[in-house]
Protein backbone atom coordinates (compact mmCIF):
# COMPACT_ATOMS: atom_id res chain seq x y z
CA UNK A 1 0.00 0.00 0.00
CA UNK A 2 1.35 3.37 -0.79
CA UNK A 3 0.71 6.76 1.25
CA UNK A 4 -0.20 9.76 -0.36
CA UNK A 5 1.98 11.72 -2.55
CA UNK A 6 4.08 14.70 -1.95
CA UNK A 7 2.71 17.51 -2.20
CA UNK A 8 5.37 20.36 -4.72
CA UNK A 9 5.69 22.54 -1.70
CA UNK A 10 6.77 19.50 0.29
CA UNK A 11 8.85 18.02 -2.41
CA UNK A 12 10.70 21.39 -2.43
CA UNK A 13 11.07 21.57 0.93
CA UNK A 14 12.86 18.72 0.57
CA UNK A 15 15.34 20.05 -2.10
CA UNK A 16 16.02 23.17 -0.35
CA UNK A 17 16.70 21.22 2.69
CA UNK A 18 19.31 19.48 0.31
CA UNK A 19 20.74 22.24 -0.88
CA UNK A 20 21.10 23.86 2.19
CA UNK A 21 22.98 20.94 3.41
CA UNK A 22 25.44 21.18 0.54
CA UNK A 23 26.21 24.53 1.37
CA UNK A 24 26.80 23.07 4.96
CA UNK A 25 29.30 20.42 3.20
CA UNK A 26 31.29 23.51 1.26
CA UNK A 27 31.63 24.80 4.72
CA UNK A 28 33.03 21.50 6.46
CA UNK A 29 35.39 21.17 3.48
CA UNK A 30 36.31 24.63 3.67
CA UNK A 31 37.02 24.35 7.31
CA UNK A 32 38.98 20.78 6.98
CA UNK A 33 41.19 22.49 3.85
CA UNK A 34 41.54 25.82 5.81
CA UNK A 35 40.29 27.63 2.64
CA UNK A 36 38.43 31.24 4.09
CA UNK A 37 37.02 31.65 1.01
CA UNK A 38 35.01 28.30 0.74
CA UNK A 39 33.98 29.00 4.80
CA UNK A 40 32.97 32.81 4.40
CA UNK A 41 31.17 32.13 1.66
CA UNK A 42 29.49 29.07 2.53
CA UNK A 43 28.72 31.16 5.95
CA UNK A 44 27.35 34.39 3.88
CA UNK A 45 25.47 31.23 1.27
CA UNK A 46 23.55 29.80 4.33
CA UNK A 47 22.42 32.93 5.80
CA UNK A 48 21.12 34.53 2.66
CA UNK A 49 19.53 31.14 2.00
CA UNK A 50 17.51 31.92 4.82
CA UNK A 51 16.40 35.40 3.20
CA UNK A 52 13.03 33.89 1.58
CA UNK A 53 11.89 33.01 4.83
CA UNK A 54 12.52 36.69 6.54
CA UNK A 55 10.93 37.97 3.56
CA UNK A 56 7.97 36.06 4.20
CA UNK A 57 7.66 36.84 7.64
CA UNK A 58 8.72 40.37 7.61
CA UNK A 59 6.60 41.44 4.28
CA UNK A 60 3.68 38.94 3.85
CA UNK A 61 5.10 37.29 1.13
CA UNK A 62 4.92 33.87 -0.65
CA UNK A 63 7.85 32.79 -2.85
CA UNK A 64 7.03 29.98 -4.96
CA UNK A 65 8.79 26.38 -3.65
CA UNK A 66 10.81 26.69 -7.36
CA UNK A 67 11.58 30.37 -5.99
CA UNK A 68 13.03 29.21 -3.40
CA UNK A 69 14.99 26.34 -4.21
CA UNK A 70 16.65 28.86 -7.56
CA UNK A 71 17.65 31.09 -4.90
CA UNK A 72 19.43 28.50 -2.56
CA UNK A 73 20.86 26.87 -5.75
CA UNK A 74 22.54 30.32 -6.36
CA UNK A 75 24.08 30.31 -2.95
CA UNK A 76 25.41 26.79 -3.22
CA UNK A 77 26.84 27.24 -7.03
CA UNK A 78 28.83 30.43 -5.59
CA UNK A 79 29.90 28.89 -2.43
CA UNK A 80 31.14 25.71 -4.38
CA UNK A 81 32.77 27.48 -6.80
CA UNK A 82 35.12 28.56 -4.17
CA UNK A 83 36.49 24.67 -3.86
CA UNK A 84 37.66 24.98 -7.32
CA UNK A 85 35.27 25.52 -10.07
CA UNK A 86 36.06 28.77 -10.34
CA UNK A 87 39.70 28.16 -11.08
CA UNK A 88 39.15 24.84 -12.59
CA UNK A 89 35.89 25.36 -14.93
CA UNK A 90 35.55 28.12 -17.70
CA UNK A 91 32.17 29.13 -17.12
CA UNK A 92 31.44 29.19 -13.66
CA UNK A 93 31.76 31.96 -13.19
CA UNK A 94 29.52 33.41 -15.93
CA UNK A 95 27.13 31.01 -14.32
CA UNK A 96 27.13 32.46 -10.71
CA UNK A 97 27.13 36.19 -12.03
CA UNK A 98 23.78 35.54 -14.55
CA UNK A 99 22.54 33.66 -11.31
CA UNK A 100 23.39 36.22 -8.78
CA UNK A 101 22.33 38.88 -11.10
CA UNK A 102 18.38 37.56 -11.63
CA UNK A 103 18.23 36.97 -8.21
CA UNK A 104 18.78 40.72 -7.16
CA UNK A 105 17.31 41.88 -10.36
CA UNK A 106 13.86 40.04 -9.41
CA UNK A 107 14.07 41.63 -6.25
CA UNK A 108 14.54 45.22 -7.82
CA UNK A 109 11.47 44.43 -10.54
CA UNK A 110 9.19 43.21 -7.87
CA UNK A 111 9.59 46.44 -5.89
CA UNK A 112 9.66 48.55 -8.75
CA UNK A 113 6.47 47.08 -10.00
CA UNK A 114 5.02 47.18 -6.59
CA UNK A 115 5.26 51.10 -6.66
CA UNK A 116 3.56 51.34 -10.01
CA UNK A 117 7.01 52.02 -11.93
CA UNK A 118 8.41 51.00 -14.54
CA UNK A 119 11.24 48.44 -13.18
CA UNK A 120 13.26 48.84 -16.89
CA UNK A 121 15.61 51.72 -15.61
CA UNK A 122 15.45 50.18 -11.68
CA UNK A 123 16.87 47.14 -12.65
CA UNK A 124 19.57 48.11 -15.21
CA UNK A 125 20.74 50.56 -12.93
CA UNK A 126 20.83 48.82 -9.41
CA UNK A 127 22.46 45.70 -11.36
CA UNK A 128 24.95 48.05 -13.23
CA UNK A 129 25.69 49.75 -9.99
CA UNK A 130 25.65 46.88 -7.92
CA UNK A 131 28.37 45.08 -10.44
CA UNK A 132 30.75 48.11 -10.41
CA UNK A 133 30.31 47.97 -7.05
CA UNK A 134 31.10 44.42 -6.33
CA UNK A 135 33.91 44.16 -8.61
CA UNK A 136 35.70 47.04 -6.94
CA UNK A 137 35.18 45.09 -3.40
CA UNK A 138 36.30 41.91 -5.36
CA UNK A 139 39.74 43.83 -6.17
CA UNK A 140 40.20 45.55 -3.08
CA UNK A 141 39.74 42.37 -0.76
CA UNK A 142 42.38 40.87 -3.11
CA UNK A 143 45.06 43.42 -2.91
CA UNK A 144 45.05 43.41 0.68
CA UNK A 145 44.97 40.28 1.07
CA UNK A 146 47.88 39.90 -0.72
CA UNK A 147 49.79 42.82 0.76
CA UNK A 148 48.65 40.70 4.17
CA UNK A 149 50.55 37.92 2.95
CA UNK A 150 46.83 35.97 3.30
CA UNK A 151 44.83 34.05 1.01
CA UNK A 152 41.76 36.01 0.18
CA UNK A 153 38.44 34.90 0.01
CA UNK A 154 37.77 36.78 -3.49
CA UNK A 155 39.74 37.05 -6.25
CA UNK A 156 39.94 38.90 -9.37
CA UNK A 157 41.54 37.11 -12.46
CA UNK A 158 42.16 39.96 -14.75
CA UNK A 159 40.25 43.35 -16.41
CA UNK A 160 38.68 41.27 -18.85
CA UNK A 161 37.14 39.27 -15.97
CA UNK A 162 35.77 42.18 -14.83
CA UNK A 163 34.07 43.04 -17.90
CA UNK A 164 32.58 39.49 -18.31
CA UNK A 165 31.33 39.71 -14.94
CA UNK A 166 29.74 42.70 -15.56
CA UNK A 167 28.67 41.55 -18.94
CA UNK A 168 26.54 38.46 -17.38
CA UNK A 169 25.56 40.87 -14.55
CA UNK A 170 23.41 42.20 -17.28
CA UNK A 171 22.62 39.56 -18.84
CA UNK A 172 20.76 38.33 -15.72
CA UNK A 173 19.45 41.77 -15.53
CA UNK A 174 17.50 41.32 -19.05
CA UNK A 175 16.04 37.67 -18.31
CA UNK A 176 14.49 39.11 -15.54
CA UNK A 177 13.00 42.04 -17.74
CA UNK A 178 11.69 39.95 -20.54
CA UNK A 179 10.42 37.08 -18.24
CA UNK A 180 9.53 38.84 -14.60
CA UNK A 181 6.20 39.61 -15.33
CA UNK A 182 5.25 36.10 -15.81
CA UNK A 183 8.13 34.31 -13.16
CA UNK A 184 7.49 37.09 -10.58
CA UNK A 185 3.87 37.60 -10.38
CA UNK A 186 3.04 36.17 -7.09
CA UNK A 187 5.46 39.59 -5.56
CA UNK A 188 3.17 42.25 -7.74
CA UNK A 189 0.05 43.31 -6.56
CA UNK A 190 -3.09 42.81 -8.63
CA UNK A 191 -3.04 46.51 -8.95
CA UNK A 192 0.47 47.15 -10.28
CA UNK A 193 0.47 44.53 -13.17
CA UNK A 194 0.88 45.58 -16.99
CA UNK A 195 -1.93 45.62 -18.93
Amino acid sequence: MTGPKPSQTTVAHRVEYGIKSGIVSVLVVGIRRRDPGAIVNAGLGLAAASLPDVLEHRYDLEFRPWQRVYATIAMLTHAFGMLGPYDDVWWWDHLTHTHSATLLSGIVYAVSRRRGRDPRPDVIGVVACVGVLWELMEYIIHRTADRLGIEPILITYSKFDIVFDLVFDLLGAALVLVFGEQLLENFIDDTTRSP
